[in-house]
């Protein structure tokens, strides 16, 4: 199977648990069980810096894949590349992201190397917009897949877009459910505000705070 088929497949079966269905364990590789964790990440990876579904990776600079620990038992998934992620192919480095690590350090008391950290997309929207549903339906499977891999017991969503895609709970306001623990496959995820927000409106840190607290006690 090329890399392309394997692109499309994955966003045929996003597009089936969209309608309610489940992934199909019959897709799965036989020998991917097999297969070490790095050998994995590294097969995802190469398939996401070639892939080329949607429009947005016509004008992309670098593919945002994700860093950190692949063992994690935290995972934080934000929106998508901003401008320094798209130049460094880096998640969170811009202003956003030296407060998530602040978070990290500081609340959680983990350094940011002992965390996953990725988005719901992996290339940067044109100047910085939320991306649209067809975009993350192409991308999101990749994330899926690297949840799959990693399986973090805690995964935190960092704002509305990545609340609303992983739940597909898109009438809910971020203010409303933030905070809140809820079942997401066999992990837990945690809805709370983007780095960004809070950089707008630092009043709202308090509750990041409260937040990463009800984090640190379930990790």
């Amino acid at each position: 199977m090329t890399t392309i088929e394997k692109a499309k497949l994955l966003k045929l079966l996003y597009q089936y648990r969209c309608c309610g269905f489940e992934y199909f364990k019959e897709y799965k590789s036989a020998n991917a069980v097999n297969r070490g964790l790095c050998e994995n990440f590294e097969e995802l990876k190469n398939r996401v810096v070639n892939c080329h579904i949607c429009a947005i990776s016509k004008n992309r600079k670098n593919v945002v894949f994700g860093e950190g620990n692949k063992n994690a038992s935290l995972m934080f998934i934000g929106e998508g590349p901003g401008a320094n992620e798209d130049e460094t192919g880096r998640p969170f480095v811009g202003k956003a992201g030296m407060l998530l690590t602040k978070i990290i350090e500081n609340v959680l008391g983990l350094k940011r190397e002992d965390v996953y950290i990725a988005n719901i997309i992996k290339c940067r929207p044109p100047n910085n917009r939320v991306p649209t549903i067809e975009e993350v339906t192409s991308c999101k499977p990749y994330l899926m897949e690297q949840i799959d891999v990693i399986k973090p017991k805690i995964i935190v969503a960092l704002g509305s877009t990545s609340y609303h895609h992983l739940t597909g709970e898109y009438d809910l306001p971020i203010s409303r459910v933030r905070g809140e623990v809820l079942e997401f496959g066999d992990a837990k995820l945690i809805p709370t505000f983007h780095p960004s927000f809070l950089l707008r409106n630092p009043s709202a840190k308090k509750d990041v705070f409260a937040d990463m607290l009800k984090v640190k006690k379930l990790l």
